[in-house]
């Protein structure tokens, strides 16, 4: 079974920073593609941005740009860092990756940006 627990949201004025991380348990993480959705209030889940295993990454165009999608195998990680932040980021943030046919996901974690 694969566990994601994510961290690093929190509170933050527009045009701040944060960095999210997203924690695979197990051995896998290399072959994985891991993905970042988010879902603001009333509306749906949307993928912000994927990093294949090997090292592609793709981003939604409302945030390229400014978010940075990247891996560290070492420590089965994969971080979102994200910059120049605007109101309308404002969501909870999951990972997720599919394994074997199963889609995996974490608790998310809440990103508000607010002056």
């Amino acid at each position: 079974q694969v566990q994601l627990v994510e961290s690093g949201g929190g509170l933050v004025q527009p045009g701040g920073s944060l960095r999210l991380s997203c924690e695979v348990s197990g051995s896998i993480f290399s072959i994985l593609n891991m993905v970042w959705h988010r879902q603001a209030p009333g509306k749906q889940r949307e993928l912000v941005a994927f990093i294949l295993s090997g090292g592609t990454t793709k981003y939604t165009d409302s945030v390229k740009g400014r978010f940075t999608i990247s891996r560290d195998t070492a420590k089965s990680t994969v971080h979102l860092q994200m910059n120049s932040l605007k109101p309308e980021d404002t969501a909870v943030y999951f990972c997720n990756t599919n394994f074997r046919g199963i889609q995996y996901w974490g608790q998310g974690t809440q990103v508000t940006v607010s002056s």
